[in-house]
């Protein structure tokens, strides 16, 4: 198979995709960095010393702020640095919540995959059979798409966040005017079928959030009820996940929390890029591609839960981490709403990014599930996610000779 590098699927999130900006903003001092674990576990004392290295250089290059968790058999290992709030210089806190943009499409690839349990759908249903005419137009045919082909972004379907229209509505300025509208999954749909397919059904690869708006869709006409309220029955309860929530059309950002940033498409070397507060938003312009909120610790459970087996049988586990992978990066592999990566060190670590207005993040674990990550950056241009990565996995610590902090300008 002919397929794009899915490793840029592990970037290529909502709001990454397309705000491809960097910002001007001004570097905040790294804050201390603390630690929780059990006493008895001085023997890996100093484990994490680079990832703390490393979330302190994403914060002198620029980004407002990192937060940062780690689990493994010596405890849990909480790092932060930088500000959660660059008015007050509020710190980042371990509880803090943030929108965790496409690792929604965790969550909803694991309801998919419930159901498929128990005998209400099946992968290889059509998406016709569940959406009547709902993928149709411009090359579009919902009875050559399978469920499985859009959990695993191999269905062709255009994504909508590439439509320049949208873009220029949702991250580039005009983000400022709409930000409180409402957008509903037909509508996202429709706008991505006023496009061409990227390929025919299963003859390539590549990252489409239409793919989960419809993979939403199919949940509610499953079930008949919200898809937001299934992933709250079946997964944020059974888990005790009490900072994640399916927020729908509210703009607000639960307690605690703090602000989220964004160039809204500003240049890095333009000295009138600013930076905006984006924290408030409707997150329905994402939907079930990317609308949740979360925390470090929530998403760590969630990861572990999912890999360890604790949400699906054996089946559909295997379904979930049957993966397609290219040419192009041998090194990464897309599952059903998972991500197998290969970090520099050799280590294999399973998860998802996600990216939305304001916010970065990741959450990783291990196949076994005895060592996960959840890191977040609340700077949309910011990066940095793959140096925690393989800081975390792998003790890699920063390039001393890394680019200089960039330019601060006020928001």
């Amino acid at each position: 198979m002919s397929v794009r590098t899915v490793r840029a699927g592990l970037v290529a999130t909502l709001a990454v995709a397309a705000v491809t900006a960097t910002a001007l903003t001004a570097p905040a001092s790294a804050a201390a960095v603390g630690t929780t674990a059990p006493a008895s576990a001085t023997a890996g004392a100093g484990r994490h010393d680079a990832t703390r290295q490393v979330i302190e250089q994403v914060v002198r290059n620029g980004a407002p702020g990192v937060l940062a968790q780690a689990r493994d058999r010596y405890g849990v290992w909480n790092g932060s640095a930088g500000v959660a709030d660059r008015t007050t210089g509020r710190e980042r806190l371990p509880h803090d919540r943030f929108r965790v943009g496409s690792l929604t499409k965790t969550f909803v690839a694991t309801v998919i995959l419930q159901l498929e349990a128990e005998g209400r759908l099946d992968l290889d249903d059509s998406v016709e059979k569940w959406l009547p005419g709902v993928v149709r137009g411009n090359g579009h045919d919902g009875r050559r798409v399978t469920i499985r082909q859009i959990l695993n972004h191999t269905s062709g379907i255009h994504n909508v966040t590439a439509d320049p229209g949208f873009q220029e509505k949702v991250f580039g300025p005009g983000f400022l005017q709409h930000r409180y509208d409402t957008w509903t999954p037909g509508q996202l749909v429709a706008i991505a079928m006023a496009h061409e397919p990227d390929f025919a059904p299963g003859a390539s690869w590549n990252y489409s959030n239409t793919n989960y708006v419809l993979a939403g869709m199919i949940i509610e006409k499953v079930t008949g009820r919200p898809y937001g309220e299934a992933v709250e029955r079946r997964i944020i309860k059974p888990l005790g996940l009490g900072a994640t929530s399916v927020p729908g059309t509210d703009p607000r950002m639960p307690r605690p929390s703090g602000r989220a940033y964004s160039t809204l498409g500003g240049a890095p070397d333009d000295p009138a890029t600013r930076v905006h507060d984006v924290t408030e938003l409707n997150p329905s312009i994402a939907w079930a591609a990317g609308e949740m909120i979360s925390s470090t610790a929530d998403l760590q459970r969630f990861t572990r839960a999912l890999m360890t087996g604790r949400l699906l049988p054996g089946a559909q586990m295997r379904e979930l981490t049957t993966t397609v992978t290219g040419p192009e990066d041998p090194s990464a592999a897309y599952g059903l709403g998972v991500m197998k990566r290969r970090l520099s060190c050799g280590t294999e670590v399973w998860g998802h990014t996600g990216g939305i207005h304001g916010s970065g993040s990741v959450a990783v674990t291990t196949r076994r599930g005895d060592h996960t990550l959840a890191a977040n950056v609340n700077g949309d241009w910011a990066g940095g996610l793959d140096k925690i990565l393989d800081a975390e996995f792998c003790g890699k610590k920063p390039d001393r000779a890394a680019p200089a902090p960039v330019a601060p300008m006020a928001p």
